[in-house]
């Protein structure tokens, strides 16, 4: 493997261990989150570029399975966290249609993110695209979400819940978010099932990600340290467990690409 030999173990300080990381980096919990808003907010106007030069345009086919899971329809309303440049929740209300439930509703869809560049960005899209109704941006942390308990019908968070101090207290929020009956989705990178495809990865991972961000983002750090926060992600078993224990029923995941991301699932009971 190219890099990934010195990669600290995810579970090296137990549970809540990506507290003290910032990718390989050992840092206070504190300081967590204003170096990840930092990351975001110096790469926000190349972010959607630099995924689809990363990913060969692939993240567009995990996003387009993401929202099909999600069976958008009229009246839903979605919480979308780390939502960036609203991505995903633009999907999702295209997909729902302009139509309305039988309460006379419309698909509704909530972008929170703590990076306001990025909102930025998403919001200036969003207008230059003419969608003016059914979408709201919002300053927000996972870990406390400005939102209203159980007023929502669907949760996403899509490539941001590695970049949270304490994924269990997004999780516990997540829950109390939802309606009961409502459902929790996170895509994001993973832990790679197949050997040969592994080694592949990571080779390309450590080797070409941060030249990219480098030449086209112009900050290889920032990129480099995407590429080691992939690493201390908890695999896919470990995830669904926490999302058990956050009160998130049924969890499940289907792994895309052989690994290299997945979508975890689950209820809000």
């Amino acid at each position: 493997m190219v890099g990934a030999m010195n990669a600290p173990s995810p579970s090296a300080d137990g549970r809540d261990s990506e507290a003290r990381w910032f990718g390989y980096s050992r840092v206070e919990p504190a300081e967590k989150a204003p170096l990840v808003r930092g990351v975001f907010s110096r790469v926000a106007t190349r972010y959607d570029l630099m995924n689809d030069l990363m990913s060969g345009g692939i993240h567009r086919l995990w996003k387009a399975e993401l929202v099909r899971m999600m069976q958008p329809r009229p009246g839903l309303r979605l919480l979308d966290v780390a939502g960036g440049t609203g991505d995903v929740a633009t999907r999702f209300l295209e997909a729902a249609g302009t139509g309305t439930d039988e309460a006379g509703r419309s698909a509704a869809a909530v972008i929170c993110d703590v990076s306001p560049a990025m909102l930025a960005v998403g919001r200036d899209r969003a207008i230059d695209g003419g969608r003016i109704t059914g979408l709201d941006f919002v300053v927000g942390d996972a870990e406390r979400l400005p939102v209203a308990d159980r007023s929502m019908d669907l949760y996403t968070i899509a490539f941001g819940l590695r970049n949270v101090t304490h994924i269990d207290a997004a999780l516990a929020e997540a829950r109390r978010v939802l309606r009961p009956g409502g459902r929790f989705f996170c895509l994001e990178f993973s832990r790679v099932v197949l050997g040969p495809l592994r080694r592949l990865y990571d080779a390309y991972s450590f080797a070409v990600i941060p030249r990219l961000g480098q030449v086209v983002a112009r900050d290889r750090a920032s990129y480099q340290y995407l590429v080691e926060s992939i690493r201390r992600f908890p695999p896919q078993p470990e995830l669904a467990q926490r999302m058990a224990a956050a009160g998130l029923g049924r969890p499940h995941w289907r792994n895309l690409s052989g690994g290299i991301a997945a979508i975890h699932t689950a209820w809000r009971t």
